[in-house]
Parts: structure tokens; sequence; C-alpha cells
């Protein structure tokens, strides 16, 4: 099981101030993936620790968190001890995560926003 570098920028949402995208807003995120690039669970039950998100805006402080589930609902989480902070994933295990696709994550206001992956490397 290898991890990889996954990188998400902010795509269009029409209706938002973000309608055009921001490549300056994203996601950096290191998960396991298959080989054609579904997100792994059974490998990230044995490399959780390691599985981390980067979150990024001009403006803002840089957010480091981890990738974390409850229940059925993943999230990336950036303090343990507050859920207030967590920002869900939409449909996680059903996205492939290859160049040009797109990921829905509810931001901090809970908003849900369409990401573009931009990269993909192993670690």
């Amino acid at each position: 099981m290898g991890l990889s570098r996954i990188i998400m920028r902010l795509a269009r949402n029409p209706g938002t101030e973000f309608a055009d995208g921001d490549d300056h807003r994203g996601y950096t995120l290191t998960a396991p993936l298959t080989p054609d690039g579904m997100f792994d669970e059974s490998a990230w039950q044995a490399a959780r620790n390691r599985c981390t998100v980067r979150r990024f805006a001009p403006g803002d402080d840089v957010e480091e968190g981890r990738l974390a589930r409850r229940g059925q609902t993943w999230f990336f989480d950036y303090d343990d001890e507050d859920a207030a902070d967590d920002e869900p994933i939409h449909r996680l295990g059903q996205h492939r995560f290859a160049v040009g696709e797109y990921v829905s994550v509810t931001d901090e206001d809970g908003r849900l926003l369409t990401y573009k992956v931009t990269e993909v490397a192993p670690l």
C-alpha cells in the first residue's frame, strides 16, 4: 500500500463568491489510492496516522489536519477536540482521484463546494 499526494483546487462554484473558481484555494491530501485512483479504505485503516490534509487559501493561515471517519461520514479534522471545524467530504469512497476529476467538500462555513483534482503523485 502506498500513499499518494492529491492536490485539489477550488473549481467553479456558481452562485457563490467563487463562481469562477480559485486556483489559490484548496487542499493537499495524503491518502491511499487503489491502482485505478479510488480511495482505499482498508489501506487507510493501516495508515490513518499518515493520512493528512492541508487547507490553503490566500490571506488565511494554512490549516493542517487529518482524514478521519465517524460512522459513514468521512471528513477533514483539524482539531480532535472540536467537531465544529470538521469538513465532510461528499461520497469519498465513490470518487476517483485522478487529474480532472471533481470532489465536493463542505467547508468551514457549511457550504458544499466543488474542487478539481489538479495533481496526484505517489509518495
